[in-house]
């Protein structure tokens, strides 16, 4: 079993859609990213990584690749998982939290785990995805930006 936990944060900017889950949500803002800003899927991508001992999003995925700038995260997130399948890993269970003021995010939780469900190969009864605010402190409660955290657990298949 290996265990993995990661951290992402970005901030909410005008003229950019909101993507949270790989689930466009309307909202006056959305997140400042590389790539389409999805905190919850790059929290997720860096705790596959680091369960497997494999870097961060970084190591993978470049600010500077044209194949990031813009990218879906759901795709990237792909990409990250056929690693872990080539290395013989299936996913136990992964629980999430968004950390976010607004917008109310409980209505696009199952899409969500819906989703990350499907491009983990995984039962989304296996998967938790969480909203939660900071009653208005730090940066995402003066909604400045959202961040997300994510631990889960790999089954390392036998050769």
């Amino acid at each position: 079993m290996r265990i993995g936990q990661g951290f992402d944060a970005h901030a909410l900017v005008r003229g950019i859609p909101l993507v949270l889950g790989g689930v466009p949500i309307v909202h006056e803002r959305g997140l400042a990213g590389d790539s389409d800003g999805d905190v919850l899927v790059h929290a997720v991508m860096d705790a596959l990584l680091g369960a497997a001992h494999l870097g961060d999003m970084g190591t993978w995925f470049r600010s500077d690749d044209a194949e990031v700038r813009g990218a879906r995260s759901l795709l990237l997130l792909k990409k990250v998982w056929s690693m872990m399948e080539q290395k013989g890993f299936q996913l136990e269970s992964l629980d999430a939290t968004i950390v976010a003021e607004r917008p109310r995010l409980f209505e696009f939780r199952l899409d969500m785990e819906r989703n990350l469900s499907e491009v983990l190969k995984a039962d989304p009864q296996r998967i938790s995805v969480k909203a939660k605010t900071t009653d208005g402190l730090g940066f995402a409660g003066r909604g400045e930006g959202m961040a997300a955290y994510a631990n889960l657990l790999l089954h390392e298949r036998p050769e």
